[in-house]
């Protein structure tokens, strides 16, 4: 069918799944060895319990839910911008959606997986299922990544389809087949091309105030409790604002990966990477807005326990965390990104490895200390993470990038469809504008 040809430049875009080079085999192994480490730690945990681990009374959290927070924020960076930026008609998202929206479906598996961790035993979560009550913000915690896994899943698949007939007509024979299956009759009619263009926009109208609600959710497990430093009520768009802040980082750095492994500067082109780091700077604002925030009206209320959390942040035990946090999360992404002549995709791309380093530091500043220094009747405890721990962490990231690696290889990283379209409205506006300003002239002689 017509619309399941492809031009020899789109070629470019096929070739990931088409090709497979002897560093894909090698990252592949080395990912999986990682992975083999971390189920080899976690049996561990299994056998010998908890207790192999830093957690103790009363710090019940961890790195496990420092990493839950944190990749549940990134799940933020495919189907809320992706959704935003469609429904704005922003013509330069057209290479990167698909890149983010695979990032929430991903993150949000491995995410909600930290949770298992930290329970110790599987069986618990069921527990959450089974007795919680509508009262908890953990069982809300449940619908809405529940929810929002559902809707970005099928958010990613619709603009997937045109492509995967694609790989149907013309992709690798032995799975061809899969494709067949997953391509749902697809021939690329002006029917299907209507159907496909408003389920997607429902499903972006829908995904945006769902991915809100979901770290908003994420917050309030935290804000609904006494503690010191979490009994907050910035702490919903706190928590949004991060995510999205977290999620433009991830998505840059999967482009620079990307377009580097899969040679697609053709596609991924420094104009994506310029609006994004612009979009990452007004973030990194927002960002020192709420910290700021946050941290003076603790200071300024001068409330006992929770100033024995502040100072152990900014001051104590803790203070390396907390002022490498504002250094990677503020004075760096400012310093590249508000600099013209720095906010190269080079400058970009290390400020947003800053962001994600800086984020994760600002989720385990917000977990520990306060559950080192509890309001509750405990005493004051330590808290240092095992190599349990640590091996898991590292089990969980590789995991993620194994996962997208393999998802390369199975469908097109860069819509087909989508750029295929985008250039032909961009011929259809060309061709219109010379016509208006070059009319035709009459072949009748004297007209």
């Amino acid at each position: 069918m017509e619309g399941n040809k492809y031009s020899a430049e789109e070629y470019a875009l096929l070739k990931p799944v088409m090709e497979t080079g002897k560093g894909f085999y090698f990252l592949v192994t080395v990912l999986v060895l990682i992975i083999l480490w971390a189920i080899y730690a976690y049996s561990y945990q299994l056998r010998y319990g908890l207790s192999v681990t830093g957690l103790n009374w009363p710090v019940f959290w961890g790195l496990y839910i420092t990493n839950f927070v944190f990749f549940i924020g990134i799940s933020h960076a495919g189907t809320l911008i992706s959704a935003i930026l469609r429904i704005c008609r922003a013509e330069w998202r057209r290479s990167i959606t698909r890149a983010a929206e695979v990032i929430t479906v991903l993150v949000l598996f491995i995410g909600a997986g930290n949770v298992i961790l930290d329970v110790g035993r599987p069986d618990r979560v069921l527990k959450v299922l089974t007795s919680g009550h509508l009262r908890s913000p953990l069982l809300w915690d449940v619908i809405s990544i529940s929810t929002y896994l559902t809707v970005s899943s099928i958010y990613l698949y619709l603009p997937l389809i045109p492509d995967i007939a694609i790989l149907r007509d013309h992709g690798p024979q032995s799975r061809r087949w899969f494709y067949r299956i997953l391509a749902l009759g697809w021939q690329g009619t002006p029917k299907q091309h209507r159907y496909l263009e408003i389920g997607i926009a429902i499903m972006a109208v829908i995904v945006i105030p769902v991915a809100v609600s979901v770290h908003t959710v994420v917050s309030w497990v935290f804000a609904m409790t006494i503690q010191p430093m979490w009994h907050s009520t910035i702490f919903g768009p706190y928590f949004v604002a991060g995510a999205i802040f977290s999620g433009i980082a991830a998505i840059i750095i999967a482009m620079a990966i990307i377009r580097k492994a899969y040679h697609l500067e053709e596609y991924l082109k420094p104009v994506h990477f310029n609006n994004l780091g612009i979009l990452l700077l007004v973030m990194t604002l927002l960002w020192f807005y709420f910290t700021f925030a946050e941290h003076l009206t603790t200071y300024y209320g001068a409330e006992p326990h929770e100033l024995e959390v502040l100072y152990a942040k900014m001051t104590g035990r803790y203070a390396p965390y907390f002022w490498a946090m504002v250094i990677f999360n503020f004075v760096l992404p400012m310093i590249l990104l508000s600099i013209r002549r720095l906010r190269t995709i080079t400058g970009v791309v290390i400020a947003s490895i800053s962001v994600e380093i800086g984020m994760w530091l600002e989720r385990f500043t917000i977990v520990v200390p306060t559950l080192v220094n509890p309001r509750l009747t405990y005493e004051p405890s330590l808290y240092r993470p095992t190599w349990v721990e640590w091996s898991l962490m590292a089990g969980c990231f590789a995991l993620f990038f194994l996962l997208y690696l393999l998802f390369t290889k199975l469908f097109p990283i860069v819509s087909i469809w989508e750029i295929r379209e985008g250039r032909e409205k961009a011929f259809s506006e060309v061709k219109e504008r010379f016509e208006e300003y070059f009319p035709r002239v009459s072949a009748q002689p004297g007209d």
